[in-house]
């Protein structure tokens, strides 16, 4: 008979916990519906030593739901025609810059009209230091809040957009192209999210958060600043991953932020990423062809012609 997992909550956390003592690769339904469960309840789930190839990362993200992408290597190194790792990118690359981005913390795909349910890495290859995964309960950082600025923010959303985040965060300004994530579309989505699952509130921000309608510019930036410390403020509600090979890191993107931190860019960093897609009926803002989405357009154009004037990039 072969040993179910068991689930240690992570110590001193609020959130998070490691399943011990099973294989990824032999879950019966039942197994699934238990690691299930405890993923709704902890928000994130660690499980070492699991060494999953690409087909059985996607194998075993297909049983959350409908997958974004499987198996796509997030990486510093090139993947080689016969599925292995070598040759560091260079730092000054477009793909460089955008993984360094990612040390800013955010929530998956609010950058496109359907947001991430969840999602998961594989370790393959790990720096001697750094490059940790941190997340942050958003769950925790709504229930910390005073009840006047749970009041005030109730109806308030915000708008996404990684050309945003990218401008904002690194100065960044990548060419514009609709079939890449620097798509030109920005996503209104609420402040205040509600887990469909579990009924929970969280706060939904993070870098690609920008343009509170009814706030001016400034005020937008203060307050999603303030919230954002609300939630990385505090160690309880932060837990920081030190991969090892063979680990898998599964979390919720509708409760946790979460981001890289930074390392030693000329050793490898090699981790395997899948996301589900969320479901329409909770996670979709509208579509491109939507007239909803033209405000979005026009909201983002005027936002980073405001960055690159700050950036000295005047036309």
């Amino acid at each position: 008979m072969r040993k179910k997992f068991s689930y240690s909550k992570i110590v001193d956390k609020g959130f998070g916990a490691i399943g011990i003592g099973g294989d990824l690769r032999a879950l019966d339904q039942e197994d699934f519906n238990e690691l299930y469960s405890a993923f709704l309840e902890y928000g994130f789930l660690i499980f070492p030593n699991q060494h999953l190839n690409e087909a059985e990362n996607i194998d075993f993200a297909k049983r959350f739901g409908e997958l974004e992408f499987g198996a796509l290597p997030l990486a510093n190194e090139h993947k080689q025609e016969d599925g292995s790792f070598n040759n560091i990118i260079p730092l000054n690359t477009q793909r460089m810059r955008t993984n360094v981005g990612n040390e800013a913390w955010h929530t998956d795909s609010t950058y496109w009209p359907i947001s991430s349910k969840c999602a998961m890495l594989s370790a393959l290859k790990v720096p001697s230091a750094g490059g940790e995964t941190q997340l942050a309960d958003a769950r925790a950082g709504y229930d910390a809040l005073s009840a006047d600025l749970k009041a005030s923010i109730e109806e308030l959303g915000a708008y996404h957009s990684t050309e945003f985040s990218q401008a904002n965060d690194l100065g960044d300004f990548p060419k514009r192209d609709k079939s890449s994530i620097y798509h030109g579309e920005a996503y209104y989505r609420p402040l205040v999210k509600v887990h469909p699952e579990t009924g929970r509130r969280s706060l939904l921000i993070g870098r690609h958060a920008f343009g509170i309608p009814g706030l001016s510019r400034n005020k937008s930036r203060e307050l999603l600043a303030r919230l954002l410390q609300v939630v990385v403020g505090d160690e309880k509600y932060v837990y920081t991953h030190r991969w090892a090979v063979g680990d898998l890191l599964v979390w919720d993107n509708r409760c946790l932020l979460h981001r890289a931190r930074p390392y030693d860019y000329s050793q490898p960093r090699v981790l395997i990423g899948s996301r589900i897609a969320g479901e329409e009926n909770s996670e979709l803002a509208y579509y491109p062809e939507d007239k909803k989405a033209e405000e979005g357009r026009a909201v983002l154009d005027s936002e980073l012609k405001s960055l690159r004037e700050s950036h000295g990039f005047v036309s």
